[in-house]
């Protein structure tokens, strides 16, 4: 199919809704995987979106691919495993099902996330057993985890609006209205609303590529985080050091088996890896941060040489607490990320209650594992190589949103100079 085939006669808002969800999926397969022919796709998604998974498998066979394979799951029974489950169940994961992934994902099968589950299922379990479970998740899905770290694969994570999402997120809204109103959000968000959106997503990733390219021609070997103003929860002043021969990377990029591909959709961050020893001061969330359908809130931490040494939440403390002591590396920090005040998705006001969304509305750090692939080559480097150069090492990678119109960021170079990189959210 051209690029042809997605320019419309009828403007976008008038298009009926299955139209609109086949052009999300036709931008999931050619613009996030970037599928290929007789490559292999596996998805996983909740199971309120079979309708997309039906749209995006009709785009992926269209593109070439040799099977596609779907994992669902169900919000009901992960709940009802917490209800009834015997107590030894949440230190078990099905090992089987993650080597399958990671025994696929060897066989150069494509990735493709979508994500739509309920960000408040767990709100009311024991925070003690959501932390064993999800470690014991971790540990079963690392081999598959790394080859995604790695970048070895294309993949991609893209959204579908769920009665339980969308009710959380305009909780003033009828069901029906708050649904339509979290998909329109989604269409508005991941640019498939325009004439062309595989040439919109084109221009945005040559926008993105500019700056990272900026980026990458300063080598800073810090960054400073601070607000001014009213900022929220207390305000932040945190320097976070930048992993020795550091890259920073943002929109779409090839992965190690030759594909282009958009890991995100949608994506406004340039982000990089910081040096898991060099992270000191304080800072604050600008955004509440749901984790396995856990919510916390207001979270606040201090660093001292890499290390958080404090740590509190208005809500979901104890969430928080479990999360950072998953692993040696969950406390520091595997990531680091600007993203303007000024992108699509911090001006539509919306709290998304989503870490998809969330993290490419504000800058945001990331506690636990590091993309080897913001090293210079670090893609084929083992795991003492990147630890030596700085790069963090967790069986965790969980984004929170630290960024908004009260942040200031500098560059600071290894001779102690400066330099202003974000004034009031955006760049300089």
């Amino acid at each position: 199919m051209s690029q042809a085939s997605f320019a419309a006669s009828t403007p976008f808002t008038l298009l009926p809704f299955e139209k609109k969800l086949d052009r999300l999926a036709e931008v999931a397969v050619r613009v996030g995987v970037g599928l290929q022919p007789d490559q292999e796709l596996v998805i996983t998604a909740p199971i309120e979106a079979q309708l997309l998974v039906r749209h995006i498998t009709e785009h992926a066979y269209k593109a070439g691919a040799r099977l596609v394979t779907t994992f669902y799951a169900d919000d009901a029974a992960s709940l009802a495993r917490y209800q009834y489950a015997p107590d030894s169940s949440f230190d078990y994961a099905p090992t089987w099902y993650y080597d399958a992934l990671a025994a696929a994902y060897r066989s150069n099968a494509a990735r493709m996330g979508i994500t739509g589950a309920d960000p408040a299922l767990l709100a009311g379990q024991d925070p003690a057993r959501v932390s064993r479970a999800n470690a014991a998740a971790s540990r079963a899905y690392k081999p598959a985890m790394e080859l995604i770290t790695r970048f070895a694969i294309n993949w991609t994570i893209v959204a579908a609006a769920t009665p339980a999402w969308a009710s959380l997120v305009f909780p003033e809204a009828s069901s029906e209205r708050a649904l339509a109103n979290l998909w329109d959000a989604i269409f508005r968000t991941s640019r498939i609303t325009g004439e062309d959106p595989v040439e919109d997503w084109r221009q945005h990733n040559a926008n993105i590529s500019r700056r990272v390219d900026l980026l990458n021609s300063k080598r800073y070997h810090s960054l400073h985080f601070f607000t001014s103003g009213n900022a929220p929860n207390g305000g932040t002043d945190l320097t976070v050091g930048l992993a020795d021969q550091h890259l920073w990377c943002g929109g779409g990029a090839t992965a190690a088996n030759g594909v282009y591909c958009n890991a995100n959709i949608p994506t406004e961050e340039c982000f990089t890896t910081p040096h898991r020893e060099r992270v000191n001061g304080h800072v604050a969330a600008s955004k509440p941060l749901s984790h396995q359908g856990t919510l916390i809130e207001d979270i606040r931490c201090t660093f001292e040489n890499g290390r958080i040494v404090d740590a509190t939440a208005t809500a979901g403390q104890d969430a928080l607490r479990k999360l950072i002591s998953t692993d040696e590396g969950a406390c520091r920090l595997g990531e680091v990320a600007l993203v303007p005040h000024n992108s699509p998705i911090a001006q539509s006001g919306i709290l998304f209650w989503n870490t998809l969304f969330d993290e490419n509305a504000a800058s945001h750090i990331a506690l636990g594992q590091a993309y080897s692939t913001c090293l210079v080559g670090g893609e084929s480097m083992p795991q003492e190589q990147l630890a030596s150069l700085g790069a963090n090492h967790s069986l965790i990678h969980v984004d929170w949103m630290i960024g908004g119109p009260a942040m200031n960021v500098d560059g600071l170079f290894a001779d102690g100079s400066s330099e202003p990189l974000m004034r009031d959210g955006d760049w300089v």
